[in-house]
């Protein structure tokens, strides 16, 4: 029970915080609510989280009622006309629904049912295929639900570490991050090959063999078939299912955020030039981008080093929050606009999702609280005391991964693997990486490394985990 566990852990903080008192123990409960969590929350970044995650999941619900992800399916359903092709549709499906996983594992699952049933696939490889691609797909694109989430954690990480840049944002890191992403990418790889050679093994080949050779699509203990209390992302009564309604939204998201970055990237160096004394005569695109050379002092530097850089200097919060408030808005024209829902009621499914939202955000800001209080104990300053000397940098990655996947198996839950690791993985690492005497070439590639597994094997452990929210979740769909 994730809320319960990270409440507890705080309370007990505190009351280590407060010196172990038997009279502090009342104290340390109220300080919970009083003082770590309206400090948590009294942060920009974390607001901006919870708007940004807020918004896009309202998006999410709202170009599902008004038929537009339907209407994507359904223009992709056409091309399914093997069991082979079915599968491939499901996981291409699995893949572009990318904003959020609970969205993408409800909506692939019923809206492919029919599908795969008349193909005689059966419920598990269903199942299979839109759990092991809803949060690998949600963890590792660049903007989902998840992002804000990670994005958070990353800056609670990284905050204070001495001899890091701090001008590098958390995005930049994310996203440098990606090419130590093995577990999700090649997860999504895997899927490809079972499909394409059409082998299974194990309980999934049993599945299959009952499903094709007798038409029994599903197990007759699992009751499949009976009517469970999910979030209703189907379309409304009337609704035409036009994919556009889905797509444009989706697109405005990703060129604001696109737009977003380059544009407090390019205010963010436009401070440091003038800073470094060059002469600018005003704040334009093209005079900054010109000028970037200059902030290294580097004569020619190529086309990506200066992606990099202007990426590295953005205000990552800004271009989410910009965009998933224009996705919305883009949304809620395209539905009332079409007269497929009148304003009133256009409101109501983004209300309802959030709703569906807030035991995540409570994870999201519980986590940032714990975050605080094992800042406050000194957590991963004693950790890399006692590893110092006896463990290797090197090694760091896979103690992580290993104990990501652990801890993601016991709780069920992606969200609070990372957020009772991030804080204190990514300062140890970094600190046996300088106390190991290692270069900043390679401490930083450490530590894009350890980013990388907590996300992975978090989301590992959630695939594995019977109590797992995607799970269930895929289980009902």
């Amino acid at each position: 029970e994730v809320i319960v566990s990270l409440f507890t852990g705080i309370w007990a903080g505190a009351f280590i915080a407060n010196g172990m008192r038997p009279g502090a123990v009342l104290r340390s409960f109220w300080e919970v609510i009083d003082k770590y969590l309206i400090q948590a929350l009294n942060d920009s970044g974390h607001l901006s989280v919870i708007v940004f995650s807020l918004l896009i999941g309202g998006m999410v619900a709202l170009i599902s009622r008004n038929g537009g992800m339907a209407g994507v399916v359904q223009s992709l359903s056409r091309y399914a006309r093997s069991p082979r092709s079915s599968q491939f549709i499901t996981w291409l499906l699995g893949v572009a629904i990318i904003f959020d996983d609970y969205a993408n594992t409800l909506i692939v699952g019923n809206t492919m049912r029919s599908v795969t049933d008349r193909f005689r696939i059966s419920r598990e490889k269903l199942a299979y295929l839109v759990d092991s691609t809803a949060a690998p797909v949600s963890a590792i694109a660049f903007i989902t639900t998840w992002i804000g989430a990670e994005l958070g954690y990353i800056q609670l990480g990284i905050e204070g570490l001495e001899g890091f840049d701090q001008n590098i944002s958390p995005y930049a890191l994310f996203i440098s991050s990606l090419k130590y992403s093995f577990y999700p990418i090649l997860t999504l790889g895997f899927m490809l090959l079972l499909i394409y050679s059409r082998r299974d093994f194990g309980p999934m080949y049993q599945a299959e063999f009952r499903a094709r050779s007798t038409g029994q699509v599903s197990s007759a203990s699992t009751g499949a078939d009976q009517d469970q209390h999910v979030e209703d992302l189907s379309p409304v009564a009337g609704a035409t299912l036009k994919w556009y309604n889905a797509v444009i939204p989706v697109l405005v998201v990703i060129l604001v955020t696109i737009y977003g970055l380059i544009d407090s990237g390019m205010h963010s160096l436009y401070g440091e030039l003038a800073a470094a004394g060059v002469p600018m005569a005003s704040e334009s695109w093209s005079l900054v981008w010109a000028n970037m050379a200059q902030i290294n002092a580097e004569a020619g530097q190529s086309f990506f080093v200066k992606l990099g850089s202007l990426i590295g200097a953005s205000d990552s919060y800004i271009a989410l929050l910009w965009a998933s408030l224009s996705g919305v808005v883009t949304a809620l024209a395209l539905t009332v606009g079409a007269r497929i829902m009148r304003l009133a009621a256009a409101m109501d499914p983004m209300t309802t999702f959030c709703k569906t939202m807030l035991p995540a955000l409570i994870i999201l800001a519980l986590a940032w609280s714990l975050a605080i209080t094992t800042e406050e104990l000194h957590t991963a300053n004693f950790l890399t005391q006692v590893l110092q000397g006896s463990l290797s940098p090197y090694a760091m990655p896979v103690l992580i991964f290993v104990l990501s996947a652990l801890i993601a198996f016991s709780t069920g839950s992606s969200w609070s693997t990372m957020a009772i690791l991030y804080p204190i993985a990514i300062p140890t690492t970094w600190a046996l990486c300088q106390s190991g005497g290692l270069g900043a070439d390679i401490s930083m590639e450490l530590l894009l490394n350890v980013i990388a597994v907590v996300l992975a094997a978090s989301v590992l452990g959630d695939h594995c985990s019977p109590i797992s929210d995607t799970t269930i979740l895929s289980s009902l769909a």
